[in-house]
């Protein structure tokens, strides 16, 4: 009997990271490289962020991946049609051949890292290449699938991180990075970033060779991962869609930064969010500046759960919550790790159970990165910022390797990589 088949079949199949033809725009067709850049979407603070970017240049990325119109369907046409006029006006052009891209990213305090860009395979979470650590939002992934059949592209790259040990990959990305760059810009944000593109069928090979062996943790982009898999469902296979576009860094060579991505609830005053908590947590106020109060939660941090609630002027610190209170809310069939987080006891016990806010209604809680604007959304709107402690990478990793999914938006590792940089145009 053959069995060659089955075993093959079996077999784990690791990465899969397939060349393409990179389309990005062309520097002597906009104002500058780094004035047609943004964020990814969802790190873009609406609306003024979105306006910023708007009026920076006439073909910043933003008009592709949050297109401004009336409804969902005007806003995937606007886009849909944004792209091909660009593409028919050369402001975007592919490159000439097939190929992965070394990526580089520096700021002003000198971190650097470094990744490869290309066209993953799409792997179910059951097949254990590609580990979720969060739980994603339907409504988004349905505004970012429609989005992507529209366009028919992959406008920006997730950001996934694997742990390499000093192989041939590691080899190639170094000596690219040596060689002269496609693209050089500054963003306004301070980052310096620096593009390549690796062709030879050598190179390629190693850096595939290496991958094959290796799993992921997605570290940004889990609702457009879940739009590619909702994607790839949708097309018979083979077609484009079997792939997606993504960055991959070794962090054991170029670790990331962890941060906390907080909360704004919308329609609760503090004073409020702080009467619904007496006697279930420890509130002590914190007449200082945000450093200093940030300091305070993560001493408190060390301890257990702890949040700090803002929006009236000052700070507030809860930590020390009541045993009794956890063990009737969160549930009791999760790991303990799970448990403990600072994210669930947020979700399942202040949100749900003291505060009665649904967390998937953008009417009632908005998930902000910057810590300031937070607050200062907070003061000016009325409401509450929530603000959080960040986990360790470890912690999620591990999480993520037992199944376990964290609770939405627990997590912001970066620097996350530019959007506008490149792209993926799947009929090229």
């Amino acid at each position: 009997m053959n069995t060659a088949g089955h075993s093959e079949a079996t077999a784990r199949r690791g990465l899969e990271l397939t060349p393409f033809r990179g389309l990005r725009y062309d520097p002597d067709r906009v104002g500058s490289l780094a004035s047609v850049t943004s964020p990814p979407y969802d790190v873009v603070v609406r609306p003024d962020g979105v306006h910023h970017l708007q009026s920076a240049d006439p073909y910043n990325i933003v008009r592709l991946i949050l297109p401004q119109a009336g409804t969902p369907t005007a806003r995937t046409e606007q886009a849909a049609d944004t792209l091909r006029r660009w593409l028919d006006e050369g402001i975007l052009t592919a490159d000439p051949e097939p190929g992965l891209y070394v990526y580089e990213q520096r700021d002003e305090s000198g971190m650097l890292q470094r990744g490869v860009i290309g066209a993953l395979r799409v792997s179910e979470p059951a097949e254990g290449v590609v580990l979720p650590h969060e739980d994603v939002m339907p409504p988004v992934v349905a505004d970012r699938a429609a989005l992507m059949r529209a366009t028919r592209a992959n406008l920006e790259p997730l950001l996934l991180t694997y742990r390499g040990d000093g192989t041939a990959a590691a080899e190639v990305v170094e000596r690219t990075a040596e060689k002269p760059p496609l693209l050089d810009t500054t963003t306004e944000d301070g980052f310096h970033h620096r593009l390549w593109s690796v062709t030879d069928p050598a190179d390629l090979a190693r850096i595939q060779s290496d991958l094959a062996h290796q799993q992921a943790l997605i570290a940004d982009g889990h609702h457009r991962w879940a739009t590619y898999l909702r994607l790839r469902a949708e097309h018979p296979s083979p077609s484009p869609w079997d792939h997606g576009l993504v960055l991959l860094v070794d962090t054991a060579r170029y670790p990331l930064r962890v941060r906390a991505i907080h909360r704004l609830l919308h329609g609760l005053p503090v004073a409020d969010a702080l009467a619904a908590v007496e006697g279930l947590f420890r509130v002590r106020r914190l007449d200082t500046p945000l450093a200093e109060a940030l300091e305070a939660l993560a001493d408190a941090s060390c301890a257990g759960n702890a949040f700090l609630l803002a929006g009236d002027g000052a700070f507030h610190l809860l930590d020390r919550p009541d045993p009794d209170l956890l063990a009737r809310t969160i549930p009791a069939d999760r790991p303990a790790a799970w448990r403990s987080l600072d994210a669930t006891v947020l979700h399942a016990t202040l949100l749900d159970h003291v505060w009665h806010i649904p967390e998937d209604s953008p009417a009632h809680i908005a998930y902000i990165h910057d810590t300031a604007a937070t607050v200062a959304k907070a003061e000016r709107d009325g409401g509450t910022a929530v603000l959080m402690h960040p986990v360790r990478e470890e912690v999620v990793r591990d999480l993520a390797r037992q199944g376990v999914t964290m609770p939405r938006k627990s997590t912001s590792f970066g620097p996350k990589p530019a959007s506008g940089l490149v792209l993926r145009a799947l009929e090229i």
